[in-house]
């Protein structure tokens, strides 16, 4: 029998699969501290979670039965992978389960920016008709530049096209004849830095994306662009972004991720007048939730039982280990 331990809220219907098998003992306690998840880590085979739990190196050198952590989402930076692949433990992901539902996050995100629609609603909330302070812009005819251009950032490009925008593309792996396919030109970041009204970022955050977009660029941006991250807090320097803000060279940012989270309740984002943001939401609909969930339990019991599987984001330097008896 295997023991998997669930230490974030993760969809009922998502671990179901787990649930149900005969071979799998299945245990929840979420909000658990480091101390708390060393002292039973021991007895688990595999730990599931989002983003919450914080897989430390000491967690894996406690957890001796670990084989496999799994991630209900795409971002594994609350794991430590240098300490699961020193240790032959396998980290996998689901990165299907949130595509669609970050794509349509990022629009919604762009289109209140650029149309002013929370601070719109506060003052006509609050008993004021002021149709003079939110005059917008339209997306159509706007150039959008997607930093990243994998799962996506081609949804939303896509999207961006039905829109009627000019879409530039960067990626380092983005080919000219898959640029082509997907509508839309390709671009270094200088490009669309210098040429974009509209910027979205969805990359992974790594020591070659940590602010990707930061002083240097705010000082050769196209004024009056508008920046989204739904993606990771860090990509962008925020604080480099507030100063353009209030120098005049953005016009305004939307922001569903923070560099740290939750922010300080001093952050500038929090009361800038130009900034949206959003408490990291964008995976949350029931429809991601449950099949990232249903995409890592799948993977999660393949690797369990010694058979083929896929996902993972780090290779262990050793062979798995032969399946344990039942």
């Amino acid at each position: 029998m295997f023991k998997v331990l669930v230490s974030d809220p993760i969809s009922d219907l998502g671990i179901s699969l787990l649930v149900e098998a005969s071979d799998i003992s299945i245990d929840k306690k979420t909000g658990l501290s480091e101390d708390e998840l060393v002292a039973i880590i021991g007895e688990y085979d595999a730990l599931l979670v989002r983003s919450q739990t914080r897989v430390t190196e000491r967690i894996m050198t406690a957890g001796k039965s670990l084989k496999v952590i799994g991630r209900a989402g795409v971002g594994v930076d609350n794991i430590d992978l240098d300490a699961a692949t020193k240790r032959g433990i396998v980290v996998i992901n689901a990165p299907d389960g949130n595509t669609i539902t970050t794509c349509e996050h990022t629009f919604a995100m762009m289109m209140a920016l650029a149309r002013h629609i929370p601070q719109a609603y506060a003052k006509t909330i609050g008993g004021e008709w002021d149709r003079k302070s939110f005059v917008g812009v339209e997306l159509r005819n706007k150039t959008l530049g997607v930093l990243g251009m994998g799962r996506i950032g081609s949804e939303v490009a896509a999207r961006a096209k039905a829109f009627g925008m000019k879409v530039l593309g960067y990626d380092p792996f983005l080919t000219e004849e898959r640029a082509d396919k997907l509508g839309v030109t390709l671009a270094t970041v200088d490009d669309v830095v210098r040429g974009a009204d509209f910027i979205t970022v969805h990359t992974p955050l790594t020591p070659e994306t940590r602010h990707m977009i930061g002083k240097a660029q705010f000082e050769v941006i196209k004024p009056g662009v508008r920046i989204v991250n739904c993606a990771r807090g860090g990509i962008i320097d925020e604080q480099a972004l507030i100063e353009a803000i209030d120098a005049g060279r953005v016009a305004g940012a939307a922001f569903d991720v923070f560099e740290e989270e939750p922010p300080a309740a001093d952050h500038p984002f929090l009361k800038h007048p130009k900034v949206i943001v959003t408490p990291h939401l964008g995976a949350s609909t029931v429809e991601a939730q449950e099949n990232v969930a249903i995409d890592v339990s799948e993977q999660l019991l393949h690797i369990l039982r010694n058979e083929p599987y896929k996902n993972a984001v780090n290779m262990p330097p050793c062979t798995r280990r032969p399946a344990r008896e039942a």
